[in-house]
């Protein structure tokens, strides 16, 4: 199970770039499994002549894009775009999402879908449903999921939590700040109530931003990070924060996805509110039937190995939506980019 293994570093290791305004530390820029800079990558998708995007591209060997941060509207630290608005997206036909009663709809089951946290660019054809970053701009006429790294700190925006919320960020019993080695991410502290209600405050602005930009969705990033915590964070916890922004999230019409974390039982998810999942590499660690067991065909299934990608439309790629991405999820036209859809 994912809790037993270590994370794969998706994406390549980037310098990180802070920018500060009026005193706020500002910094990322989106690429790998979140960020291009989140530390260095072990494989990689394997890549082949890149042709026009379609149901399949690939391209050659991978390339380590630039990061441009600029200053973002909020006060709080945030990820900067690094491709300017796309051109709008080709005319698809999009599976129409099941309305809840409370207002949010979940993405339709087994959608054409495309993951952009790398950069924001036009869906490839047959596309409905696209996951951008929470600073990108939604892709026109597409089911929009938002991305936002709500468990951890941004790269770049350590000094400002340390100036802002010192006591947000997680210490060890020496009063060490706690670090995600994998990412070279400091960990938020949800440990108690207050913590908690504290950090909804500053991640419940991000929140309601993707829900005023046009995003339908969101993920929330580092949900398992209790387990990387040195035993000082808890499943429970991270169940109660995250219940917490999903509720800020149905309060903005937005529904939320469960990020990986196969070891959360059907029970905790369902507590926690989520209404979907966006899982990677579940056919490679052979978890996409944990995740279908608690949500059905609502499951985003991302791969990043041929071999992935293959298991996963033999098992599912009638029942889920499933992409083959490059491991930095680079954007269309850089020599990195690989997508292929089952």
């Amino acid at each position: 199970m994912a809790v037993n293994r270590k994370r794969l570093k998706v994406g390549a290791g980037m310098a990180a770039v802070v920018v500060v305004a009026l005193g706020v530390g500002i910094g990322t820029a989106d690429a790998g499994t979140r960020r291009s800079w989140w530390g260095a990558k072990p494989v990689k998708a394997t890549p082949t002549v890149s042709v026009t995007p379609s149901k399949s591209v690939t391209s050659s060997p991978s390339v380590t894009p630039s990061a441009a941060v600029t200053p973002s509207k909020s006060t709080t630290p945030s990820a900067t775009r690094t491709s300017t608005t796309p051109a709008p997206a080709a005319s698809t036909t999009t599976a129409a999402p099941v309305t809840t009663s409370a207002g949010w709809n979940p993405p339709p089951a087994n959608a054409g879908f495309d993951y952009q946290i790398g950069g924001a660019y036009t869906p490839p054809s047959g596309v409905t449903v696209v996951s951008r970053d929470r600073e990108a701009t939604p892709a026109a006429g597409v089911y929009n999921i938002c991305y936002v790294n709500a468990f951890q700190a941004q790269p770049g925006a350590e000094s400002w939590w340390k100036s802002n919320h010192p006591d947000l960020l997680l210490k060890d019993k020496n009063g060490a700040l706690v670090v995600d080695e994998d990412w070279n991410e400091l960990m938020l502290d949800f440990s108690t109530a207050a913590k908690r209600t504290a950090l909804v405050a500053v991640v419940g602005e991000w929140i309601d931003g993707c829900a005023a930009d046009g995003f339908d969705a969101i993920e929330s990033d580092n949900l398992d990070s209790y387990t990387r915590s040195q035993g000082l964070l808890t499943q429970a916890q991270a169940v109660a924060y995250a219940t917490a922004l999903n509720t800020r999230a149905h309060d903005n019409g937005l529904a939320s996805g469960q990020k990986n974390t196969a070891e959360l039982s059907s029970a905790n998810a369902k507590k926690a509110g989520f209404d979907f999942a966006v899982a990677e590499e579940c056919a490679e660690w052979d978890e996409c039937d944990v995740y279908t067991a608690t949500y059905g065909d609502k499951v985003i299934a991302i791969e990043y190995s041929r071999d992935g990608f293959s298991k996963a439309c033999a098992a599912f790629g009638n029942k889920l939506s499933i992409v083959l991405r490059d491991r930095d999820v680079s954007a269309s036209g850089s020599r990195s980019y690989v997508y292929e859809a089952c």
